[in-house]
């Protein structure tokens, strides 16, 4: 019997972030030595034949955040042509960080958040909400952003410049979100836990990220210090934690970001489960094992859809 046919997947990129994802040649590599057609496509590629793959995985659409409405529109589309990973539901959920609240309200550790709505006063809700912290410093950030683009951290005592960077965001129709700056990541850094099919694969350390009185980076992403981490019992447990909370089932892919807070306990600071850095470099064999992944998932889909690949 002739045998099927190789998978053809698209790795989705986007056009600014050719050549800066480090996950892309591992994983194209992984992926041609386990057998599937593979090519890396911009995700806003007019000339793209999204149907003639079985499988479209959101890789590095970097500019997805900036450019949401069309990158929903395009997922949106995507969904009816092709299988979409992680699925659109995930993406529509996991872009806006309000899903935090989701989180919080199933018990998840996470980090105290308030989040600030563009007709909300402003003033009000983080007079509110300082109230209640004791931390010196604060982040405000877009409720929907990646990369720490336009993310900051505030003295509290600075309430002007607080007030004019959350304004600044609702003036432009964005929900905008303060919460308490943990200063255990100073020392301890952010603890990403990276899952595959559920299962934990390795956890890299994430170096601090904001600055004392640095203004938001303009670029696609800011610039990340990350080395090999090996989590603690006690983070795996709020990993599965956030996993079990998370309403969609096993998904393919999942990276779960944990900081500590001031009593030294993990709490997640965010779910990426749309456009992940998977840090190949660091877990060894780690892309291998997604590769796998990957086609398996493709192999249990076609079985239970009665139809082969291609």
């Amino acid at each position: 019997m002739p045998s099927d046919p190789a998978p053809a997947i698209a790795l989705v990129t986007a056009r600014a972030a050719r050549g800066l994802d480090e996950d892309m040649p591992p994983l194209l590599e992984a992926l041609r030595e386990a057998g599937a057609e593979v090519h890396e496509v911009a995700w806003d590629d007019a000339e793209a034949d999204w149907g003639a793959f079985d499988l479209a995985l959101l890789r590095s659409t970097w500019d997805a955040s900036i450019r949401l409405a069309e990158f929903l529109r395009w997922s949106e589309r995507i969904d009816r042509l092709t299988r979409l990973l992680n699925p659109l539901q995930v993406i529509r959920w996991n872009t806006d960080k309000h899903y935090l609240k989701v989180l919080a309200d199933a018990g998840v550790p996470t980090v105290p958040t308030a989040f600030i709505e563009p007709e909300e006063d402003a003033g009000r809700v983080v007079a509110d909400f300082l109230s209640q912290q004791k931390s010196k410093e604060v982040v405000v950030k877009p409720a929907v952003g990646s990369g720490s683009r336009d993310a900051q951290r505030h003295l509290v005592s600075a309430h002007r410049p607080i007030e004019e960077h959350i304004k600044r965001l609702l003036r432009a129709n964005r929900s905008a979100l303060v919460e308490p700056y943990l200063d255990r990541v100073d020392t301890h850094g952010e603890t990403a836990l990276i899952y595959f099919a559920g299962s934990f694969s390795h956890a890299i350390r994430k170096g601090p990220m904001l600055r004392p009185g640095e203004r938001p980076t303009d670029n696609l992403f800011a610039a990340e210090t990350i080395t090999p981490r090996t989590p603690t019992p006690e983070e795996l447990e709020v990993g599965e934690q956030a996993l079990r909370a998370m309403p969609f089932g096993t998904l393919l892919y999942a990276r779960i970001d944990l900081i500590r807070d001031a009593a030294d306990r993990p709490c997640v600071l965010e779910l990426e489960l749309t456009e992940p850095s998977l840090f190949f470099l660091h877990g060894p064999g780690s892309a291998g094992h997604f590769a796998r992944a990957i086609l398996d998932w493709i192999a249990l889909r076609n079985d239970a859809e009665g139809h082969a690949p291609g």
